[in-house]
């Protein structure tokens, strides 16, 4: 017997809210006290009853030049006039290759053979195959452990899923890839209220020394990280952590991959968190803010090494590489990425970033001495507040959610962690008027 229908009552329309299955989200909740946007500019969202609400996590860390750029819409429009629809396998469109091209120029170091893919999850996934693809066409077909970390997200299919390390996004789903091995997370609680990278914890990356001498060094194909582990709170690393795990990978044959699905395009004041924290990796994930969150559309850059290695080792007219999605590097996708990219340089966004930083990170961390507040960590324009648990993790966070969309402000929560993230154009004025909303609500 199917359920009643829940209305939404909007003074310009109503709607059922019953079919939707929402992408976690408290479904039952919602229905009974939605929270819908319906229009977008700039700094801002308007919900349902016309009112006004700042994006304080630039959508879903998507937007980093504010929303409704007319640039990327505008190309897009353009693009679907011209083709709806190719498919990459065997036919190609010139601006897939332009907006590898664009990409290619802002990668650190030789990073500069780019996939493309449909979300960071898809992207995470792609990754994982070409570590395996690479250690076969070396000969090492035996390298087929990953390491990855505690309190990781690294996307939400069954390959991310199992690099990931927070486990109420793992729980429920035990078909897991087998040979994962997690090292310790880098927050401490000695270093609560740290700006920027924590001095101790360099220490924590030679759990990956263990898993060599636990598995032997030639059995393990990549270790996977996020720079600044974004979706579980913002925690910043160490000094000396990343460069510490390139070392140790470096010494065994294993690809460092970064995943800087959140940390790429300027969020860090540079285009990549790679280039941020001086250590680049082998192979980079991205999505999210590569179309401006325009459309879906997600990337891997790879090293020179690692194309070649692959693309060689096939015969003349065979596949090198059998993965790819029907929407890889979609035209009305391709465009909007090449538009958010010359948006980016073109306003200086990612300086941009470096320079409001200071500012940003001045108003988040005077949240410290509110009650409710248990830690605070920034880096760049990312910064993640810790409310103190309530009866159960996660309680007051959702509470707080729902109290600073009331006074007009949208953003992310992971559990009882907020993630401030504003889009790379916001103002100081932009700025006090999220921590003057936090201040509110936090104190409450």
């Amino acid at each position: 017997m199917g359920h009643p229908e829940t209305q939404l009552q909007n003074p310009a329309s109503t709607q059922s809210l019953e079919h939707y299955w929402m992408p976690f989200t408290p479904n039952k909740d919602f229905r009974a006290h939605p929270m819908m946007a319906v229009k977008a500019e700039g700094m801002y969202y308007w919900n349902h009853q016309g009112e006004k609400l700042i994006d304080a996590s630039s959508g879903l860390f998507c937007c980093a030049a504010g929303h409704g750029r007319s640039e990327i819409i505008e190309a897009v429009h353009t693009s679907m006039r011209e083709i709806d629809y190719t498919p990459h396998f065997q036919l190609g469109h010139p601006s897939s290759f332009e907006l590898a091209q664009k990409i290619a120029k802002i990668t650190p170091g030789d990073l500069d053979y780019v996939f493309f893919c449909n979300s960071g999850s898809e992207a995470v996934e792609t990754a994982i195959k070409i570590a395996l693809a690479y250690h076969v066409a070396k000969g090492e077909g035996q390298r087929t452990r990953f390491v990855s970390r505690e309190r990781a997200y690294h996307g939400v299919n069954i390959g991310g899923v199992s690099l990931s390390g927070m486990v109420r996004n793992r729980e429920t789903f035990g078909a897991v890839m087998p040979g994962v091995a997690h090292l310790r997370h880098t927050w401490q609680p000695e270093a609560r209220f740290t700006r920027g990278q924590p001095e101790a914890g360099a220490d924590l990356a030679n759990d990956l020394q263990r898993f060599i001498d636990l598995y032997g060094p030639k059995s393990i194909a990549a270790c996977f990280v996020e720079p600044i582990a974004g979706s579980t709170g913002v925690l910043v690393p160490p000094k000396g952590y990343l460069e510490r795990l390139r070392e140790i990978c470096d010494k065994n044959g294993i690809l460092l991959v970064f995943d800087e699905v959140i940390c790429g395009f300027g969020r860090t004041g540079k285009a990549f968190a790679a280039q941020s924290f001086g250590v680049t990796p082998d192979i980079i994930t991205m999505a999210k803010a590569l179309t401006n969150g325009a459309l879906p559309m997600g990337a891997v850059a790879v090293s020179e090494r690692i194309y070649h290695t692959v693309t060689s080792s096939a015969l003349d007219g065979a596949v090198e590489f059998f993965h790819g999605y029907t929407y890889s590097a979609h035209p009305a996708a391709c465009a909007a990425g090449i538009a958010a990219l010359d948006v980016y340089e073109k306003e200086g966004l990612f300086e941009r970033a470096a320079e409001m930083s200071p500012y940003f990170l001045d108003r988040m961390y005077s949240l410290q001495g509110i009650k409710a507040v248990t830690d605070i960590r920034g880096y760049g324009m990312l910064c993640g507040i810790d409310l103190a648990p309530a009866t159960r993790p996660g309680l007051r966070g959702f509470d707080a959610t729902k109290r600073l969309f009331a006074k007009g402000l949208h953003i992310k929560f992971t559990g009882d962690a907020g993630i401030c993230a504003p889009a790379l154009v916001a103002t100081k004025a932009d700025i006090d008027e999220i921590w003057r909303i936090f201040k509110d609500v936090f104190s409450e």
